[in-house]
């Protein structure tokens, strides 16, 4: 099998679990999250502002590394400096 092959099936199978892990974790993590927050505003409604915001840095954090996972499938589809030493080659 030709080396340009191999770097294609390699990058899109990489970037298949990249998008895979990175979606499913930070959505598991977003849930479990919620649901915490929401369990402990029923027990201490007066510290609901406090963790809403808590709520709301962690979400972002959470979302960030989805992102961050979006960005490497990208790179790895479109951008991969695999291809351009190997075409040139």
């Amino acid at each position: 099998m030709e080396n340009l092959s191999m770097i294609g099936i390699i990058s899109i199978a990489t970037a298949g679990l990249t998008i895979a892990i990175g979606s499913v974790g930070p959505a598991l993590g977003q849930g479990r999250a919620v649901s915490q927050a929401l369990s402990s505003i029923a027990q201490q409604p007066d510290e609901a502002n406090t963790i809403t915001r808590t709520l709301f840095v962690g979400l972002a954090m959470i979302e960030s590394t989805a992102i961050y996972c979006f960005v490497v499938t990208m790179i790895l589809i479109f951008a991969n400096p695999f291809w351009n030493f190997f075409l040139q080659q």
